[in-house]
């Protein structure tokens, strides 16, 4: 599939999630295999502490690495598990999660993911994870 048009269709999802939707989440880029997706830090993602939510962090991976599985697969996936590290408290402007597939096969994916945080222009890494991404069974007909 065209790298433009699969753009196009993986934000045709995003827009398809509420929670998505409500924080302001954007699918900077995509091709098979690998994701980008960033949201902005406004103050309704934050924490007690003045930190993004770790639940946010854990999102931002969690689709990042179920759209970068599902371009491996080409299919309708979803996550079966993943794992995450909090390296540092999330504190800046911006979330980006790139993830990439590490291994396909025909129903599952590896992949990892980096989740960055944008301050004054620099990126740093806050949280990184791991997770397995499993293509959904077709639907039976209705015949």
């Amino acid at each position: 599939m065209d790298g433009t048009l699969l753009l196009q269709k993986g934000r045709a999802f995003l827009a398809l999630q509420p929670f998505s939707v409500l924080i302001g989440a954007e699918l900077h880029a995509l091709s098979v295999g690998r994701c980008e997706l960033q949201l902005p830090v406004t103050p309704g993602i934050l924490q007690q502490n003045g930190f993004v939510h770790g639940g946010v962090v854990s999102y931002a991976a969690d689709n990042a690495l179920t759209y970068a599985g599902g371009t491996a697969l080409d299919g309708a996936v979803v996550t079966s598990e993943f794992k995450i590290n909090y390296l540092r408290p999330a504190i800046g402007e911006r979330l980006i999660a790139r993830a990439e597939a590490v291994h396909a096969g025909k129903s599952q994916a590896v992949c990892r993911c980096d989740v960055f945080v944008v301050t004054d222009g620099q990126e740093k890494l806050c949280a990184v994870a791991q997770g397995t991404i499993v293509r959904l069974p077709a639907k039976p007909s209705t015949s």
